[in-house]
């Protein structure tokens, strides 16, 4: 059901963002990132190195636990991830209350 979810969500309206961010792929030391856009199964953030599709990894924005994705495509210092599990939607909505630009 969330393939299905997530699949259907990509099409959804991501709401563009600068959000100050850490993003920590597996196997390798937190980096810092700007969350450049974000929706209910997932976002875009800068990302200067290469981050293999397939990578789990962790996003901490400000005042915020860690939350788990995947990696579905790096390009041009940016990289596109999946949550795990979808935000909930007054997790989305209280994100896009404090940061959209």
């Amino acid at each position: 059901q969330y393939a299905f979810a997530s699949q259907e969500d990509r099409s959804a309206t991501r709401s563009r963002l600068s959000i100050p961010a850490m993003l920590r792929p597996a196997g390798s030391k937190r980096l810092q990132t700007v969350v450049r856009d974000i929706s209910l199964s997932g976002f875009s953030a800068s990302a200067i190195e290469p981050i293999p599709p397939g990578t789990n990894c962790w996003l901490t924005l400000p005042d915020s636990e860690a939350v788990q994705a995947t990696v579905v495509w790096w390009e041009r210092s940016v990289v596109g991830c999946a949550f795990t599990t979808l935000l909930t939607q007054s997790t989305h909505d209280a994100i896009i209350e404090r940061w959209l630009v």
